[in-house]
């Protein structure tokens, strides 16, 4: 029995439709009849084609770039989350019971600090942006930082990608899993790996990466035994691609590795990173499907994992007032 009594509501924007129509297959209900664009001066406009009065409202964007830069076609990050705060901002307006801002990936998660004097916080910004427009609720996946959770005064959920990869290489590794390790590609990211290798059933090691002086080339250094081996990196994000297919690099001519396979719930993607991933040692990377595959993707080394499943439960159960943590445990 839903509590709350409202029926669903999904609707996207144009960052990942395709995410946005798949999840909405395993909810079993259509997609919301609504048009975002850009006016000719290149202001956004959203008009929605149905009622959404007292209805359960799901708005589905990433808030990554897509295209190729100074191309046309090309869409900023600041484009998509322009376009998501109208929609929210409609949304209210019409009368919509809950507003739900469903961002598989959440732009800007990594200015959550100040590094440096009169540094922004634009982390911060965009939750009281999302918050301002009329969102009563977040959803997103495998957030940057954690502690942007604490940015916002409304609930904000954040659903763990690297279960929906422990599937996968469960079943990939599962005749070789003794001699397979999972690696963390810099010191920053050990405690997601640590959790992700303790699911599988593997042992971790760590690329340690420094420089010893300014200007001089990054030495790394391996933490752990990985020679002979096979390797999985795993990362929440890759966005140029060079840690990454440094680290590869690294495990294979300094450890000693065999085989060396990487693992990121976003691929960002910008700039060299295509080049870069197919020009690397890495023999196969995966990402989520948070964010849309790039329109000049041809690498024969990249492959998606849908996440469409999960974001359709958690959706489901945010609609039902039910617990999430058999999500979170998965």
């Amino acid at each position: 029995m839903i509590s709350h009594g409202k029926d669903i509501k999904i609707f996207t924007g144009n960052s990942n439709p395709k995410l946005a129509k798949a999840i909405c297959q395993k909810l079993r209900v259509p997609l919301g009849n609504n048009e975002c664009g850009t006016f000719s001066d290149g202001e956004s406009f959203v008009s929605t084609y149905e009622t959404v009065r007292g209805s359960d409202v799901f708005l589905i964007q990433s808030t990554a770039a897509s295209g190729v830069k100074d191309q046309p076609g090309y869409r900023s990050v600041n484009d998509y989350l322009m376009e998501l705060l109208v929609m929210i901002d409609a949304m209210k307006r019409a009368s919509a019971g809950r507003i739900t801002a469903v961002m598989p990936y959440y732009g800007y998660a990594r200015q959550d600090r100040k590094t440096k004097p009169r540094d922004p916080i634009s982390a911060k910004l965009v939750a009281n942006l999302l918050t301002t427009a009329g969102a009563d609720r977040v959803l997103t996946m495998d957030i940057h930082c954690l502690q942007i959770q604490g940015f916002f005064d409304i609930p904000m959920d954040n659903l763990v990608g690297s279960n929906l990869f422990v599937d996968y290489f469960s079943e990939k590794y599962d005749a070789e899993r003794d001699n397979t390790i999972v690696v963390s590609p810099d010191v920053g990211s050990v405690s997601r790996v640590r959790g992700f290798a303790q699911q599988l059933g593997m042992p971790m090691a760590i690329v340690d990466k420094r420089r010893q002086r300014a200007n001089s080339s990054e030495v790394m250094n391996i933490i752990g035994t990985v020679e002979g081996k096979n390797v999985i990196l795993l990362d929440d994000m890759v966005d140029t691609a060079g840690s990454l297919c440094g680290a590869a690099k690294a495990l294979i001519e300094i450890g000693g590795a065999k085989h060396v396979v990487a693992a990121a719930s976003h691929g960002v993607l910008s700039g060299p990173a295509l080049e870069r991933i197919e020009n690397s040692a890495l023999e196969e990377v995966f990402f989520l499907d948070t964010i849309a595959p790039p329109a000049n993707l041809k690498s024969s080394k990249i492959k998606y994992i849908s996440t469409a499943e999960l974001f359709a439960e958690a959706i489901e159960k945010i609609y039902n007032d039910t617990s999430m943590n058999d999500i979170y445990h998965h």
